[in-house]
């Protein structure tokens, strides 16, 4: 029953596609979703001045997120593991010219000083985090759904597969193609639904999928998130 939350993808960066190819790899889970209003700090060795940092260090997330600001202030991104890590690597080094980006807290548990806040490009910046575990769940309603699928390679393929879940009004809340690993130009696709694979509905045009994909595999049916 061990249940952990991971990132999925980002309102101004995109999804993380480390984390799909994984869910994909591993036999687990989607039982939970979450979105969290993501604040980003430039954190600096204490006494550093901002007219100093000429380096920014944090995930690739993270600096993707700031770019903008980053580049108004002349500042290098360097892509490190983790963003909370960033801050630690730079306590570590001690470099006065280099800056991490990470949250308020990373800066409070390092006894590192917060140059900017809110640093992040645009204000409506969230991630979708998803719980996972090894056992499947069963929501109860409102519930959403995430498949990936892989379709034959014939002409019109993915405008018969959309058309399963059209033909039953069930919403599409995204759709997202990722390469298939083995086997050059060719795709997977990353599907969310609003409905339980449970459902009526859902089964029907799971069914009626699987007469256009060589795989179909659902990734976790779980509460759609309301915050």
């Amino acid at each position: 029953m061990r249940r952990g939350p991971g990132p999925i993808e980002n309102s101004l960066a995109g999804s993380i596609h480390q984390n799909y190819d994984l869910l994909l790899q591993n036999e687990l889970h989607i039982v939970g979703e979450h979105l969290l209003r993501v604040h980003h700090c430039l954190i600096a060795q204490p006494g550093v001045r901002l007219e100093e940092v000429r380096k920014a260090i944090s995930h690739p997330q993270a600096l993707g997120q700031c770019a903008r600001y980053l580049r108004g202030h002349g500042i290098r991104p360097e892509q490190v593991y983790d963003t909370a890590g960033s801050v630690k690597l730079l306590k570590a080094s001690g470099a006065r010219d280099t800056a991490a980006i990470a949250s308020r807290r990373a800066a409070e548990l390092h006894g590192m000083e917060v140059l900017a806040e809110g640093i992040e490009d645009d204000p409506q910046n969230y991630t979708r985090f998803l719980a996972i575990r090894k056992e499947a769940a069963a929501p109860a309603e409102d519930a959403k759904t995430s498949i990936v699928v892989a379709l034959r390679n014939q002409p019109g393929a993915l405008f018969k597969a959309m058309s399963v879940f059209a033909l039953r009004d069930i919403d599409l809340t995204k759709i997202e193609s990722r390469p298939l690993q083995g086997s050059p130009w060719e795709y997977l696709f990353y599907i969310d639904f609003l409905g339980a694979v449970g459902d009526d509905k859902a089964r029907r045009a799971l069914d009626h999928l699987g007469e256009y994909a060589t795989m179909v595999r659902v990734l976790g049916s779980y509460p759609r998130f309301r915050g």
